[in-house]
């Protein structure tokens, strides 16, 4: 039997597969604290304000970038080597526009703000996998297909 419903996949909303609990840096953080963070959470550290408000990214990337340059990562904070005015997403979007943009993009997360560019949590790659596979949308794939 076929199911042509809409999937609860499709429905969802960045809000419902967002991390909220997120490690940030603020703009004097230094880069070995940055690196610290990455191995124990995300591939990426948002840099934020006083006021939570998202001015910049820190990635592998950013910190591989630095070791070439042979700096001392206990002399360069976020500020030195983040990415400013990052790609964010906010909490409404839906699922079918984030796939898009993470795969026209090539980011693996993005963060999530709110109107007032407030860092309220991050979305990657693997979230929007999580959800698909929760949402049993696979196993009704699989079984169209067999």
């Amino acid at each position: 039997m076929q199911d042509d419903k809409p999937s609860g996949f499709h429905r969802l909303m960045v809000a419902q597969v967002m991390e909220t609990q997120v490690q940030v840096a603020h703009p004097q953080t230094k880069a070995d604290v940055i690196a610290s963070m990455m191995i124990e959470g995300f591939g990426a550290v948002p840099v934020v304000d006083d006021q939570k408000r998202l001015i910049g990214i820190v990635s592998e990337h950013d910190l591989l970038v630095s070791l070439d340059r042979k700096q001392k990562w206990s002399e360069v904070t976020a500020q030195d080597v983040m990415a400013r005015n990052p790609y964010s997403v906010r909490p409404e979007m839906d699922i079918a526009t984030l796939v898009h943009v993470l795969r026209a993009s090539g980011l693996i997360r993005v963060p999530v703000v709110d109107v007032h560019d407030k860092l309220i949590g991050i979305v990657a790659r693997r979230d929007v996998l999580r959800a698909y596979l929760s949402d049993g949308s696979a196993t009704r794939a699989s079984a169209k297909g067999a």
